[in-house]
């Protein structure tokens, strides 16, 4: 696969040669929020250190559109149809290793929400998630399922500005989308990593009104009078390896 041959730009090398499937990310709204790392400490798992940049954690939303999940051997056949997702995320490190974690990820689809919780151990919640597009406008709504007393729901729109750019090394823009594993837990506390492989992210700048968002509001952050930084990419293909438990000798306690 070409995919595997273009590796320069990761921090590591690739895993190994036994990825398990092949996803096609597009239409990827990022927002993220600068955020001090004590407010997020308690729902990080204390065997992770918090990734800050310019002393600063970040907290992400991400929302895209899963247009194909492709296990290995059926590369030209998509398991499940697309559909949009939202992710919250922050950025993490174990053992000098950069990651993601993810707070919570809003998603539609039923197979996706019920296999993938389990299997990658990730917080996966059923929600009605729209997204669509009017000539450059991108228009965006979700409402978790079971909560009608306080939804949580996050809505608005974002246009993408003309100039597409690859994110320098050391910039901001490249740290907070050039991740190439992701971390989460089981309900003992044990550590998972599972590794993810694609091309560098072809990125713009974004101009986006958030209407509502309480995405957050289970983690008792507020983040709704600082302003976010936008980006927009048009997608990637990645390539995804089982999850693997980390040892606990591997990680420092924080």
């Amino acid at each position: 696969m070409k995919l595997m041959k273009d590796f320069g730009h990761r921090p590591w090398q690739l895993p190994s040669k036994h990825w398990i499937m092949r996803q096609t990310w597009s239409n990827l709204f990022f927002t993220h929020w600068p955020i001090a790392p004590e407010i997020l400490r308690p729902y990080i798992p204390q065997s992770l250190q918090i990734d800050t940049f310019n002393r600063y954690a970040w907290v992400g939303i991400i929302l895209f559109v899963m247009e194909g999940i492709y296990p290995r051997g059926l590369n030209y056949k998509s398991i499940l149809p697309s559909f949009p997702e939202i992710n919250v995320r922050t950025y993490v490190q174990c053992d000098d290793k950069p990651g993601i974690y993810f707070l919570s990820i809003d998603v539609g689809d039923w197979a996706s929400y019920t296999i993938a919780k389990r299997w990658f151990r990730l917080p996966y919640f059923s929600s009605h998630v729209s997204f669509q597009k009017e000539d450059q406008t991108f228009q965006f709504g979700s409402k978790r399922k079971g909560n009608s007393n306080s939804p949580i729901t996050f809505n608005g729109k974002y246009i993408p500005l003309p100039k597409i750019f690859y994110p320098k090394k050391g910039t901001l823009d490249h740290w907070l989308t050039e991740r190439y594993c992701l971390y989460s837990k089981d309900q003992r506390g044990n550590l998972y990593c599972g590794e993810i492989h694609h091309r560098p992210w072809p990125l713009q700048y974004a101009e986006s009104e958030i209407h509502m968002n309480t995405l957050l509001s289970p983690f008792n952050i507020d983040l709704n009078e600082v302003k976010p930084i936008s980006h927009y990419s048009k997608g990637v293909d990645s390539l995804i390896w089982n999850i693997k438990k980390v040892p606990s000798n591997t990680f420092v306690i924080t």
